[in-house]
């Protein structure tokens, strides 16, 4: 009888076990968005961000109003084809027209630090 409780229980357990990781899993969702991007001024160089690192022009990093700190976005201008890899490390831009704010080596990358603003796609994962 003991053997018998031992055994269901540990049936039990198991079961609960799986069902458990398998909540706890996530997913990745990857999404794809199409908005307009401007790019940080000189003044900010060496400023804080929110994240509380330092903005730096010569890194490949960008603003978010809503994305996690770390998430890796590609940022492809739309007119010319060109791409680029940036991570976000900031909040902002404070903007109904603008969704991204790129550093300025990123803005350089893509081809739009003469231009101010782009129209571009932006691709990331996201862990459901």
């Amino acid at each position: 009888m003991k053997n018998k409780i031992r055994i269901l229980l540990f049936l039990c357990f198991a079961s609960f076990a799986a069902k458990a990781q398998h909540l706890t899993e996530k997913q990745p969702d990857t999404v794809v968005k199409t908005i307009y991007t401007s790019y940080y001024a000189k003044k900010f160089e060496g400023r804080r961000t929110t994240s509380g690192e330092r903005y730096r022009a010569a890194k490949l990093t960008a603003a978010h109003l809503t994305l996690p700190f770390g998430t890796i976005i590609t940022v492809r201008n739309l007119v010319n084809g060109k791409t680029v890899i940036v991570r976000v490390n900031d909040r902002g831009p404070h903007s109904k027209k603008f969704s991204l704010d790129l550093s300025q080596s990123a803005a350089k990358a893509i081809g739009i630090y003469r231009l101010g603003y782009a129209k571009v796609e932006i691709t990331y994962v996201l862990w459901k």
